[in-house]
């Protein structure tokens, strides 16, 4: 009897859950990877509340049955801040969610904190708790911009980064943080820009790492390093003209985009 390989879920409003993939699979190469991004309704920061809901729990519940898995990450923070409570009440199967990395960029700073994330992330409610209780020492400047976004989006399709365009968006919070919380998944894809921008004097972080050791631990799977299981990307909007970023998703080890309708 073959043994099932684990297959594990990414869902996005874009392709920025792509750094938390590349993250899960560097530890974990042989298991399945079904990624799929809600890109007719991004961004997501300017969703509603309940269409937000609405939306990730019909896309995320549908592919859990379709396609037997395992695992569940919801690689976007906006998401993940709403929407977690509805997805593991109704699934049998993990879902792990991404939040700002407060409490660890806190823990490394000495002067300030910085969280770059997107205007949704830094209004919530859930973002201003992770504060309270995890950066009472250390002061945090806050920055939302869903241009960064665009920009990672951009990217990723083959456009390059404008970095006289990045310093004016950064400019804010450059001269007083020492420590930078990448807070939306999109922002990794950009993360050597940013660098380049902030310079070194400022440290970068995010949660891809944690999630990664988050997935690892919830699944017990044997060591197969040497094998890649498959690797399978969705679009809720019809792909018509991704060829830069399917030749992105190839290097990654993606099949091209393939459609995937939603109804609500």
């Amino acid at each position: 009897m073959t043994k099932k390989t684990a297959k594990i879920l990414i869902f996005d409003s874009g392709v920025g859950g792509l750094s938390v993939y590349k993250e899960i699979q560097a530890q974990l190469p042989q298991l399945d990877y079904l990624y799929i991004f809600d890109n007719e309704a991004y961004p997501y920061g300017e969703l509603d509340h309940d269409t937000l809901i609405a939306r990730v729990d019909t896309i995320v519940s549908s592919l859990v049955a379709q396609h037997q898995i395992d695992l569940v990450v919801i690689a976007c923070n906006t998401a993940s801040t709403i929407v977690l409570p509805t997805l593991r009440a109704k699934l049998s199967v993990p879902v792990v969610g991404v939040v700002p990395a407060i409490k660890p960029a806190s823990n490394l700073a000495n002067k300030a904190v910085g969280l770059i994330a997107t205007p949704a992330t830094i209004t919530r409610p859930y973002t201003h708790d992770l504060i309270r209780d995890f950066s009472q020492s250390k002061p945090v400047e806050l920055l939302g911009s869903t241009r960064l976004v665009d920009i990672a989006e951009e990217k990723l399709r083959g456009k390059a980064v404008d970095l006289e365009e990045l310093k004016n968006i950064l400019a804010p919070m450059e001269s007083k943080i020492d420590v930078a919380v990448l807070g939306c998944t999109h922002f990794p894809l950009i993360r050597e820009e940013i660098q380049a921008v902030l310079t070194n004097h400022v440290q970068l972080v995010d949660s891809g790492e944690a999630i990664a050791r988050r997935v690892k631990d919830l699944l017990v799977i044997e060591a197969d390093a040497e094998t890649q299981g498959k690797r399978e990307i969705y679009s809720s909007a019809p792909p018509w003209e991704e060829g830069a970023l399917n030749q992105a998703l190839y290097l990654l080890g993606f099949s091209p985009v393939q459609y995937y309708p939603i109804e609500i």
